[in-house]
């Protein structure tokens, strides 16, 4: 069990703040003044900020908060991008002893009022004048709402009865003034601060219906924070690049789990920005979804393909050896305890690195110990390549009803395929229809204003029912197969896993941006597919179909031709009911705003399968159904 955990972030921060007031605590970028000697339109530069500083910041929008009238578990909610701000205005809104609410900023007005309504929010800290607009516009189901802080300084054309709209700085200013008045207000508001008092309120993105808010309470977040701390993956040492989503549960338990070492992390959300920041971050470790993978290995993949030639050829050997070497060294560990690898393969190994690794690293920023990948299954086969090439990607697992992180692979003794063993002070078994149970401090306190959906997840004695199927191997490593809900029954009574398909076809083909297996009740499978637009344009590109669109290339002959190769080598390594007998490719890829992807970048297959029914028949149309 995880002891020795303080009672609340709000606590852990202020203990953070005062054990390390001077040391580095976050990076930012900011604009270079275009007007400066060395400065240009468009440059950026990073700014530090240390814990004494980023504790200036935190306490005044807490007394502001507290002048604003929020008193201690009253939400408020933050619609905002991944920046140093939602940092500060979480902190500061747990340390008024409230509970943030957390919204997607890409959230559409109806669902984001819903978020409001059912939280009961307060007031919102808001980003710009796009997301001011958004919730102004739906304040008419607002009742409670009184106030919105926008973070850019932005302020509504015209006046809202009942509603307050000032600026982050105009909050700050209040909350230094209100500081004056009552110099003990926010450190009396954390000691007051319980362990099972809410702390966060984050609705699931879900597959289908309205999102059910996730109750966490901080001892859920000191919990993550301690076992982070203990588990020896991190250090005080590091150095984060932070750009996931921080309403989504994986982005917010890191800045947990970074309080609490004293570490640094490197902030900026723009997903655009990613390869150019890790070379001037140069971070340690960053934590992602497996698409963003997937992404690098097509990108690394395409960018090979248009050198040609012998270029080519050295980057398919040399993914080849990458593959092999990981595989060999992770099945020695497993069968004797210490990796082995024949001296060929650690020969030819030393060649690859120097013609392609090291550079693969050098994208990363040269220093990247570890990458922790989340939220979906990695394919084996992407996660085998990086490992050869000496970028190490651990997989865990959790959900936003455990407040991320359950389970993780252990650093070096990491396995590809599995998601790792229990964090310290989480329990994972098996039911016994093979749906995965989990039980920890981490866990949430049930859904908001829904017990009756608590109490069909939730047990009495802390067992929490995820949905997904899974296996534990003798070492205690943890493998998920499946989302419970997703598996189906072909007509002919076969079981089909289509994560396991949909994986390994990610690895086979670099031109895959998704896929979604089809066949419940159907006497074969079929597949939809979407390609990585910039990986298919180069390839078009360089065979003939220079100057058509995305759609276009998407539905020609000559793709369906590429895609169907791929099928093929898929099929030879599936039992026959697995197998994929027709395809449909896309003209679009998936993406949130249509509805097809979570926030998270999950797929919402009953959205994919209702949108493309007709495509779906087409591809059954003439057989028999059993």
């Amino acid at each position: 069990m995880v002891v020795d955990r303080p009672h609340s972030v709000a606590q852990m921060f202020a203990a953070r703040v005062a054990e390390t007031p001077a040391r580095e605590a976050y990076r930012y970028p900011v604009p270079v003044d275009e007007h400066a000697a060395d400065g240009a339109p468009g440059a950026e530069q990073w700014r530090s900020m240390s814990w004494g500083q980023a504790a200036e910041r935190v306490y005044a929008i807490a007394a502001g908060m507290m002048a604003l009238g929020v008193r201690p578990e009253e939400r408020v909610a933050v619609s905002c991008s991944t920046r140093i701000e939602w940092i500060l205005a979480d902190l500061g809104i747990m340390c008024a002893g409230a509970a943030v609410t957390a919204v997607y900023p890409s959230t559409n007005a109806d669902e984001t009022a819903y978020i409001l309504e059912d939280s009961g929010s307060r007031g919102a800290v808001v980003e710009d004048a796009k997301q001011l607009r958004k919730v102004l516009g739906e304040c008419g189901q607002l009742p409670e709402l009184a106030f919105l802080v926008t973070v850019d300084g932005s302020k509504p054309e015209q006046p809202h009865p009942g509603v307050e709209v000032l600026s982050l700085t105009e909050l700050e200013e209040r909350g230094a003034a209100y500081l004056k008045e009552h110099p003990d207000a926010v450190a009396g508001a954390i000691a007051a601060i319980d362990r099972d008092q809410l702390a966060t309120l984050i609705y699931t993105s879900g597959t289908t219906g309205r999102p059910k808010g996730v109750r966490l309470a901080h001892d859920c977040w000191s919990y993550q924070a301690t076992a982070q701390a203990s588990g020896g993956l991190l250090t005080p040492d590091d150095v984060q690049y932070l750009w996931l989503p921080l309403s989504h549960v994986f982005g917010k338990t890191l800045t947990s789990g970074q309080i609490r070492l004293g570490s640094v992390t490197a902030v900026d959300g723009r997903v655009d920005r990613i390869i150019h920041n890790l070379p001037v971050v140069n971070p340690t470790y960053m934590a992602a979804a497996p698409r963003v993978f997937e992404k690098v290995y097509n990108g690394i993949a395409a960018k090979a393909r248009a050198e040609g030639g012998a270029k080519y050829k050295i980057f398919l050997w040399a993914a080849k050896v990458a593959r092999d070497y990981a595989r060999t060294g992770q099945e020695s560990l497993v069968a004797t305890g210490v990796r082995k690898i024949p001296l060929g393969l650690r020969a030819q190994h030393a060649i690859a690195d120097k013609l392609v690794y090291a550079k693969i690293r050098a994208a990363f920023g040269g220093r990247m110990r570890a990458c922790v990948s989340g939220s979906a299954a990695l394919a084996p086969e992407i996660g085998f390549f990086f490992s050869g090439a000496g970028v190490h990607i651990l997989e865990g697992y959790g959900m936003t009803e455990s407040s991320a992180g359950s389970t993780v692979n252990p650093g070096e003794d990491y396995r590809v395929g599995t998601v790792g063993t229990p964090l310290p002070g989480s329990e994972v078994r098996i039911a016994e229809d093979g749906e995965i149970l989990l039980r920890s401090p981490g866990v949430m306190r049930g859904y908001h204003n829904q017990p009756e959906k608590t109490a069909e997840v939730l047990e009495s004695d802390g067992w929490f029912h995820t949905g997904d199927i899974g296996e534990i191997d003798k070492d205690g490593f943890v493998r998920i197969t499946d989302r419970k809900k997703d598996m189906f029954k072909t007509s002919g009574g076969k079981y089909v896993a289509p994560s396991e398909v949909e994986g390994r076809f990610k690895a086979v083909c670099p031109f895959v941006s998704n896929i979604l297996v089809i066949g419940a009740s159907r006497n074969f499978c079929t597949a939809l597919i979407t390609l990585d637009e910039p990986a298919i344009m180069q390839w078009a590109a360089s065979h003939g179909q220079g100057g058509r669109s995305y759609a276009e290339v998407c539905a020609s002959a000559e793709v369906h031709e590429l895609v169907d190769g791929f099928v093929q080598r898929l099929n030879g390594d599936l039992q026959r009911w697995q197998t994929i007998k027709k395809f449909t490719v896309l003209p679009r890829d998936l993406d949130i705003e249509h509805g097809e992807l979570t926030p998270s970048l999950k797929v919402k297959r009953p959205v994919v399968e209702r949108e493309n029914a007709a495509a779906i028949e087409k591809m059954y149309a003439g057989t028999v159904e059993a």
